[in-house]
């Protein structure tokens, strides 16, 4: 009787690992999906911006617009997630991917478009055996996160510095240790992720997850493929 009950319970563990391991696969494939159709729609938006805008808008005014636009709405998304329908949330996601689109089509004018092209697959490729390595590695890359989150703001304090002086040097600095640290927030991200999943959420409380997870992947993702066209881009 013993035995039996032992192997029950062994049977109902294994169940229960098998029941969320296909929970955990839906919910990591639900964000990579969001994420990949974020990126897809912000290389649409960028390309017909640049279709029908000229190289002179990169000196007005309007050009600041387009820049801190996107910063404004993610800080809302960040700060009303919580309170967010999983639907508003994704679209909100996908405005934001529409309004980096923009934006990004600014590089098109800089860059030549094969040169985009060859960083993009680079960064693609970069990017899922990074996130691959964090979704499948038993090390604990907690403690990546102060020291990665340090090395961004020192970035993003570096970049405005940079827009004052226009130094190529700081430039070429910024770039480099912002792939670094890219590199590691996709790897600590996508650990961090899976940890977050819980079979027992309602589906407000996954899809709301699925949007913030395939925000911070997202912008991971666009920002590696920027430090590296700075790096290897060929100039019009």
């Amino acid at each position: 009787m013993s035995n039996f009950d032992q192997n029950l319970a062994a049977a109902e563990t294994a169940g229960s690992a098998i029941t969320v391991d296909a929970g955990l696969r839906d919910y990591m494939l639900r964000i990579y999906t969001y994420m990949g159709a974020g990126v897809g729609f912000t290389a649409v938006v960028a390309w017909l911006t640049y279709q029908i805008t000229d190289p002179s808008w990169l000196e007005s005014p309007l050009m600041w617009v387009v820049i801190l636009a996107p910063l404004a709405l993610v800080f809302f998304i960040g700060s009303r997630i919580n309170t967010l329908s999983a639907p508003t949330a994704r679209l909100l996601f996908f405005v934001y991917a529409g309004l980096i689109g923009i934006s990004l089509s600014m590089l098109l004018h800089i860059y030549t478009s094969s040169s985009i092209a060859r960083v993009f697959f680079i960064a693609a490729a970069s990017f899922g055996a990074l996130s691959l390595f964090g979704y499948t590695t038993r090390r604990d890359l907690s403690g990546l996160g102060t020291f990665l989150f340090m090395g961004l703001i020192g970035i993003i304090i570096a970049s405005l510095v940079n827009l004052f002086l226009w130094s190529s040097a700081l430039d070429w600095l910024i770039s480099i240790v912002g792939v670094g640290v890219f590199a590691g927030l996709t790897a600590y991200d996508t650990q961090r992720i899976k940890a977050m999943y819980d079979s027992a959420d309602d589906q407000t409380s996954a899809g709301r997850k699925s949007v913030l997870a395939a925000l911070s992947l997202y912008l991971n993702f666009i920002n590696l493929f920027m430090m590296l066209l700075r790096l290897a881009g060929g100039r019009r």
